[in-house]
C-alpha cells in the first residue's frame, strides 16, 4: 500500500508547487497589469516580457523553471530511501508540469509549461536538458519565435533521450509533455503559419509600462509645454 501511496503523494506536492503562477505572482508584486490581460493572455514569461518589464519577465522565467526542477531534484537526492525512483522522479515532475498548465491556485487558468517542462527535463536528466535548452536558444536566435523554439526543443527531448541514453519512464513523460505543449500552442501555430506571431521582444498593447517609461502629461500629451503665450516675436529694428 506504502509503495503505491508515497508516490501519489509525491506527484501531488508536485502539482501544488506547479500550481504557483509566479507570471500572476511577480507582476502583482511589481504592480504590473496581470498577463492573462494582455498580449496572448499567457502567464508565462515571454508574456510578461511584453509588459516592457525585463526584470519581471527574468523572474517569472526562473521561477518557473524551479518549480519543475526542485520537486524532481528532491525526489532523486532523497526519495531512494523511501523506496522512490526514477519513474516516481518523472511522476512528480509531471504533476509539476500539469500543476503550471491548470493551477488549482488560480482557476485552472495556467500557462503553456514550456518553463516548467526545461526545469523538469533538468532536474531528471542534466545533460538532456542542457541539449533541449540549446536547441531552444539557437532556434530562438534565429527565427525570434519563442513559439517556434518552444516547440522544435518538445519535439526533440524525447528522441535524444531514446536515442542517447534509454527508454525508461522518463521517455514516456517527456512524450506526454511534448504532447500538451503542443496543444497549448495551437493556437501560436496558427499564427506562425499566418504569419501574425509576435516575435521575442514585442511589447503588447495593454500592459503597465515599466519604470522609467514616458508618461503622459495630466493633459494628455506625452512631454507638453506648460499652456501660455510662447509666440517668439522678433525685436523690430528702428528706423524700420
Amino acid at each position: 500500500m506504502q509503495e503505491q501511496l508515497l508516490p501519489l503523494l509525491a506527484a501531488i506536492c508536485g502539482y501544488l508547487v506547479g500550481s504557483l503562477s509566479f507570471a500572476v505572482i511577480i507582476s502583482r508584486f511589481m504592480g504590473l497589469s496581470d498577463p492573462r490581460s494582455y498580449g496572448s493572455g499567457n502567464p508565462g514569461a515571454t508574456n510578461v516580457l511584453r509588459s516592457g518589464n525585463k526584470k519581471a519577465a527574468i523572474l517569472t522565467l526562473v521561477f518557473d523553471a524551479l518549480k519543475g526542477y526542485v520537486p524532481v531534484l528532491l525526489v532523486a537526492l532523497y526519495g531512494a530511501r523511501f523506496g522512490l525512483g526514477e519513474g516516481t522522479a518523472a511522476l512528480v515532475g509531471l504533476g509539476a508540469f500539469l500543476g503550471h498548465l491548470w493551477p488549482v491556485f488560480f482557476r485552472f487558468e495556467g500557462g503553456k509549461g514550456v518553463a516548467t517542462a526545461a526545469g523538469v527535463i533538468l532536474a531528471l536528466n542534466p545533460v538532456l536538458g542542457l541539449a533541449t535548452l540549446a536547441t531552444w536558444v539557437i532556434m530562438a536566435y534565429f527565427f525570434r519565435y519563442s513559439s517556434l523554439a518552444s516547440l522544435t526543443a518538445a519535439a526533440f527531448a524525447p528522441f535524444y533521450q531514446m536515442l542517447i541514453w534509454d527508454m525508461g519512464p522518463i521517455v514516456g513523460v517527456l512524450i506526454l509533455m511534448a504532447l500538451l505543449l503542443v496543444w497549448r500552442h495551437l493556437e501560436n501555430i496558427k499564427k506562425l503559419l499566418n504569419g501574425t506571431e509576435s516575435k521575442l521582444g514585442h511589447k503588447a498593447a495593454g500592459a503597465v509600462p515599466a519604470e522609467g517609461t514616458s508618461k503622459k502629461h495630466p493633459h494628455g500629451h506625452v512631454g507638453a509645454k506648460p499652456h501660455g503665450h510662447s509666440h517668439h516675436h522678433p525685436s523690430k529694428k528702428k528706423g524700420s
